[in-house]
């Protein structure tokens, strides 16, 4: 049976995209991808999101693992699946909403925090718990949560850095979302894609070291 979540745990970090319009949104995106972090999800708090998404997966095709976030009504889980979105995610887990993420055929990814909100999830059929947000807790906690769900996909959001990577994956990450210290809003604001693309080198570097 192939493993469904191949792509994202070959892409490793997530980066959790959020910007003030499309433009900026795929220059971010650029100058994350050239500093090796290939994982971009286009969250809907982005104007145009399902556009960007498109836009992104014409530029690199497989080369770069696309997905949607900030996924909160069914309306957007179709336009994201309709745009080409390799994953989908929410920030919790509404069972309508994740019914209607499933039935896109896409990898899903729902957010959780508890371990009831976590047996939610799976009981809806996600691929991928998004443990958020994960900085209340940090790696401990992940790592307490695979005492009962030892199998569960489990990705971390929120409080992930360059400087805890490591962390995170031995405590059983599958892969982790990166906000705001990869895909920084005032450099974002700033038009300051040297800054990005150091920032992304930065995790991509960590990640390597991780894996080797």
């Amino acid at each position: 049976m192939p493993d469904r979540l191949s792509r994202a745990r070959a892409a490793g970090v997530l980066a959790v995209l959020r910007a003030p319009s499309a433009t900026s949104a795929l220059d971010t995106a650029e100058a994350i991808i050239r500093g090796g972090v290939t994982g971009i999800e286009v969250t809907f708090s982005t104007p145009d999101a399902p556009a960007v998404i498109r836009e992104l997966i014409a530029r690199h095709g497989d080369a770069a693992c696309i997905g949607a976030g900030t996924v909160t009504t069914p309306e957007q889980a179709t336009d994201a699946a309709d745009a080409g979105a390799e994953f989908l995610v929410s920030p919790g887990t509404l069972p309508d909403l994740t019914r209607t993420m499933v039935e896109t055929g896409k990898v899903v990814m729902t957010g959780a925090l508890t371990p009831s909100e976590v047996m939610s999830a799976l009981a809806l059929g996600v691929d991928v718990v998004k443990i958020f947000p994960a900085s209340l807790g940090g790696p401990s906690y992940l790592g307490a949560l695979r005492g009962p769900f030892p199998d569960a996909p489990l990705m971390p959001t929120g409080g992930v850095n360059p400087g805890n990577l490591a962390e995170w994956f031995a405590a059983g990450a599958v892969a982790v979302g990166a906000g705001g210290d990869l895909a920084n809003s005032a450099s974002i604001a700033a038009s300051d894609w040297d800054d990005i693309e150091q920032r992304s080198r930065r995790f991509a570097a960590a990640l390597a070291s991780v894996r080797h």
